[in-house]
């Protein structure tokens, strides 16, 4: 099947052992080569590209700042392209493995201030003001495969799958493709300490989830950022196609969505339900501004998903309930049972900026704005 469906794909037809030949190669104890990666100016591609240290960081801070070509990047004029890459968080590299890493780095100006995609900075600002309260995220993140021609992987090139039902966590051949990326990115996650916590096929074909979470404020946001780089990292090395496109197909399908599970200290504490429907009723009142953050063209690519149907909510309207998919806020049933523990926001679209969901939460739930 991949001879046919990838036959367009240059990346498909590569001999992939062949790189073993030259990845086993040795070299000297302390050579250790780092690839810096960064959101460019889509505020939803990533970019990378490496280097050689002659030392094994243990800590962001011991890397050097690089800088590149913010003009290629949608982040400067070729007049004055310089634009810097200041390292934030490593990862253990799974494609080169041994010291070798992934290093994910923010993005600023040449006079020193962040790039108009760089929300990590003030997301972080956010969160150290909010840092008592101990914020705990999880981001449950939904993609779509697609074949080199932007088509849904496994899908007729003529036509359609059957309607939706038998593909969400299905098994087998006819109802989802594509697990051998899956489980190739899964591990990765996990062996480059992104704290991923499990994965399931969609209720489209060829759309999967990740979780990665929980994590303790800006680390959400890190983790699934390198998570997003390893999905598309891995699937280029396929041939294939990983789309975080909302609403990649139009009509009777579901969308993709980044729901963002949320709780602070307190709501896990007997009694934080209370301070669950608190943080719900103070979201209630800033909807318009949260949907602003919640997708990176300010809720435009959310309007074609958030539409009241398919397990979504209508982007107009707040809504919240116990154990509703059809609702902005969730309160799973077994948190209502026990009286504590989190909530589910459902708004974020699946190729949201994690910073900048972040930081709209915490601003909205815990510092009152």
């Amino acid at each position: 099947m991949s001879a046919r469906i990838l036959e367009d794909s240059p990346n498909a037809r590569i001999n992939k052992t062949i790189l073993d030949r030259y990845l086993t190669l040795p070299v000297e104890d302390n050579i250790v080569q780092a690839t810096y990666i960064w959101i460019d100016g889509t505020g939803e591609d990533l970019r990378c590209k490496d280097r050689t240290l002659d030392f094994i960081p243990s800590n962001p801070k011991e890397l050097p700042i690089w800088n590149y070509d913010g003009s290629s990047c949608y982040q400067a004029e070729g007049s004055n392209s310089d634009t810097y890459l200041y390292p934030v968080a490593i990862y253990k590299d799974p494609f080169r493995r041994g010291n070798n890493i992934l290093v994910m780095c923010d993005t600023y100006k040449f006079d020193g201030t962040p790039t108009a995609t760089n929300k990590r900075k003030s997301c972080l600002e956010v969160v150290n003001k909010c840092a008592d309260e101990e914020p705990w995220f999880g981001i449950e993140q939904e993609y779509t495969f697609l074949d080199f021609d932007g088509h849904p992987l496994g899908w007729p090139k003529n036509g359609f799958p059957g309607p939706q039902g038998p593909y969400y966590c299905g098994v087998g051949a006819n109802k989802v493709y594509a697990r051998d990326i899956v489980d190739a990115h899964y591990r990765a996650c996990l062996y480059a300490g992104v704290k991923v916590s499990g994965t399931n096929a969609e209720v489209m074909p060829a759309q999967w989830e990740f979780q990665v979470g929980p994590c303790l404020g800006i680390s959400i946001g890190d983790d699934l950022w390198m998570s997003r780089f390893l999905l598309h990292r891995i699937s280029e090395e396929f041939g294939i196609v990983a789309t975080l496109d909302p609403k990649p197909m139009p009509g009777d399908w579901n969308g993709a969505g980044a729901h963002t599970n949320v709780s602070t200290k307190v709501m896990r504490e007997d009694g934080g339900i209370r301070e669950i429907e608190k943080a719900v009723a103070k979201l209630s009142k800033c909807h318009e501004r949260h949907i602003r953050a919640y997708d990176p063209k300010q809720g435009q690519d959310n309007a074609r998903r958030l539409t009241g149907k398919h397990e979504t909510s209508s982007i107009n309207d707040f809504s919240a309930g116990v154990a509703n998919r059809g609702c902005s806020i969730r309160i799973p049933r077994g948190v209502n049972d026990d009286g504590k523990g989190y909530f589910e926001d459902r708004r974020p679209s699946s190729n949201c900026d994690p910073y900048s969901v972040v930081e709209a939460i915490l601003r909205t739930i815990c510092l009152d704005e």
